[in-house]
């Protein structure tokens, strides 16, 4: 068995592990909590170790909680999902990171459905699922309108979707946080207002770096103009502290 097979084969085993354990654990709170939950209901039931965790964050970087406007941003080669926040007024600041514990494919953007990649550009969130197979899920708008705009152009039908950031430790095509984690952002959401948080999902900090070109195989010429809009996104952002060639304080 060549090392490419078996490297594929045990993450496949891993991911039906995780999954096996994600539905045992949905069924084990389905039978507990009375019937399927609600995002009302999850808020009630996270918000106090939440804001135990986060609050701290929001008094350290000046933000109100809950903030007026959030920002996630998802750096694939880092495997990093950085929280940025706002008030009415303010401007953004970082509030913390977190590590991505799964994420499926390599750097480059998603181009079907099944290709197993996570997308790159800048999106939104659409709802907040609180009876997730993975703890808790938010769901990000892919395609969106450049993704169908590429797609147009080059016949390709089948996109994909339900692209989620989510909790538990296995993923395909989505971004695992971690139950915690996910407890911390669905909440959080739910707090601030879906149509108040942007999401950008870039294959590397490039406020920071550069694309790796021998990281990935053969790009669409169109990833040239994307990755430049999705920089212009990331320069609005101050560096996350401890970030690789930061010398700011992340405001």
């Amino acid at each position: 068995m060549s090392k490419l097979l078996r490297s594929l084969v045990l993450a496949a085993l891993a991911f039906l592990l995780c999954f096996i354990g994600a539905k045992i654990w949905e069924l084990w709170h389905a039978l507990h909590s009375g019937g399927a939950a609600t995002v009302a209901s999850r808020v009630r039931e996270f918000k106090v170790p939440v804001a135990g965790r986060l609050g701290p964050d929001f008094k350290r970087a000046g933000v109100p909680y809950p903030p007026a406007r959030l920002v996630l941003v998802g750096l694939k080669q880092e495997r990093r999902l950085e929280l940025y926040a706002a008030g009415k007024e303010g401007h953004l600041s970082w509030i913390r990171s977190y590590p991505i514990l799964a994420a499926s494919g390599h750097l480059g953007p998603k181009l079907r459905e099944g290709d197993l990649q996570v997308p790159e550009g800048l999106y939104g969130i659409e709802y907040l699922n609180p009876n997730s197979s993975y703890h808790l899920s938010l769901k990000v708008s892919y395609p969106n309108a450049f993704d169908r705009e590429q797609a147009a152009r080059e016949n390709r039908t089948q996109l994909g979707g339900d692209i989620m950031i989510h909790g538990e430790a296995c993923s395909v095509g989505c971004l695992a946080m971690g139950n915690e984690a996910a407890e911390d952002l669905f909440v959080l959401a739910a707090l601030t207002g879906v149509e108040a948080i942007s999401v950008i999902l870039s294959p590397v900090d490039f406020r920071v770096a550069s694309f790796p070109r021998a990281a990935a195989g053969p790009l669409p010429s169109w990833t040239a103009p994307l990755y430049l809009q999705i920089q212009k996104a990331l320069l609005q952002l101050p560096v996350a502290p401890g970030t690789p060639g930061n010398s700011g304080n992340g405001r």
